[in-house]
């Protein structure tokens, strides 16, 4: 195991006088505005020294001079970043899942970026395959050093890249296998595609597209309030579940399990079709269940059906703070739409997956939609991100996904 620097051997980053407060507060992100000096030619993606303006160094990251958030610190101490830093980020992050996460859930979050210590960096595990996404230049410049380090510390059988395109970084998409071979599975000699896996969660079995789904195949992030919908369908004789956005039938599927008349919107004929096969996989009949395909937005104006339960789980709505209007707009919409269809007694499950919209702007939408609505709610519980996707204290902004359970009152 190589001691060797992977930081620029000569550049750093001065900041302005006062400027180095967050960093004091080790929030990991540095702004180009901060920044006062760069020092030693560093290309896009190097790791850099970080200074104050007297001199003192305050940690070292990811300089890249095409984004606006310039830097992203890998430490807030003088320790060097070598291979043995990667190695015990990677060890440390594993050991939180090992300590927590059931070993009948065999998907699962590896690697949180900022939540984990390694900025721009997602590692997902499904069975005994891992699919990286690489969010910054810093990153995607250590790929096949990091892919080096999974071989030796997780021993998959194969590891998959599914990096999204972000322009802001100077990052292009990048999908395919990095190292070793999918193992192969029933479906792929039937699809032609060789990425589908096998998984279990809480005892439901699913198909993933490793190679073609969503984000690194599944909605991870959801496997909590997957099994609150079990919990809730299990205490509910005959629940009649509404699922909106539902992409391969998750909710949907954890629902059915426990006796749940289930509908399953979704715009995706492929993500349909693959949520009839998990039907089929868990031994459950598709045809006792509705699979819609339609834009959510235009089905949900068009029903005069009501449901013991609405789940949804859209698309992030304000990816960007310029959008944050518009997607706000759009969550009171999609929100006064299902708050019309749910029985009185009734919950609705709502999801937020915009980190630009936080717990208190969240609900303040909801009071909106509700009031158009002209429902009389109760808050029922709130929940965060599972455990596999941990956020810093210190990093508010790694807090993104937020949901409300919330209950039609039967009385105004």
């Amino acid at each position: 195991m190589t001691r060797s620097s992977f930081s620029h051997p000569h550049a750093r980053a001065i900041l302005k006088p006062g400027r180095e407060r967050s960093l004091l507060n080790r929030h990991p992100w540095v702004f180009s505005g901060a920044i006062n000096q760069i020092e030693g030619d560093p290309q896009p993606g190097d790791i850099v020294a970080i200074h104050d303006a007297t001199g003192q160094m305050l940690g070292s990251g990811f300089y890249n001079p095409h984004s606006q958030i310039r830097l992203r610190l890998l430490t807030f101490s003088t320790e060097a970043i070598t291979e043995i830093f990667f190695t015990d980020r990677l060890k440390t992050a594993a050991e939180l899942r090992a300590r927590f996460l059931s070993s009948k859930v065999t998907a699962a979050r590896l690697v949180h970026g900022e939540g984990d210590g390694l900025p721009g960096l997602i590692i997902d595990r499904y069975g005994s395959v891992l699919v990286a996404q690489f969010h910054t230049l810093g990153m995607t410049n250590l790929r096949s050093r990091i892919v080096d380090l999974l071989r030796r510390i997780f021993t998959p059988i194969a590891i998959v890249e599914r990096s999204p395109a972000l322009k802001e970084e100077g990052v292009t998409a990048s999908s395919g296998i990095l190292w070793g071979k999918i193992p192969h599975s029933s479906w792929a000699d039937s699809s032609g595609n060789p990425g589908w896996l096998e998984v279990v969660e809480h005892g439901v079995r699913s198909w993933v597209d490793v190679l073609g789904g969503q984000k690194t195949g599944m909605f991870l992030d959801q496997r909590d309030n997957r099994r609150r919908v079990a919990k809730l369908a299990a205490a509910t004789n005959d629940m009649r579940l509404l699922n909106c956005f539902s992409y391969t039938g998750g909710f949907s599927l954890h629902a059915a399990r426990q006796g749940a008349m289930t509908t399953s919107v979704e715009i995706s004929a492929p993500a349909q079709d693959v949520a009839r096969k998990n039907f089929l996989l868990n031994d459950l009949s598709p045809v006792r269940h509705r699979f819609e395909t339609a834009d959510v937005f235009d089905w949900l104006r068009g029903c005069n059906e009501r449901y013991d339960l609405v789940v949804l789980d859209p698309p992030a709505f304000v990816k960007h703070r310029s959008h944050l209007e518009q997607g706000a707009r759009a969550y009171k919409d999609i929100n006064r739409l299902a708050l019309g269809l749910v029985e009185p007694g009734g919950l609705l499950m709502t999801c937020s997956c915009s980190s630009h919209v936080d717990w208190s702007m969240f609900q303040k939408i909801l009071y909106g939609a509700a009031r158009e609505a002209d429902r009389p709610i109760q808050v029922i519980s709130r929940h965060g991100q599972p455990l596999d996707h941990p956020f810093s204290l210190y990093h508010p902004e790694g807090e993104y996904l937020k949901t409300f359970l919330l209950r039609v009152n039967t009385t105004n």
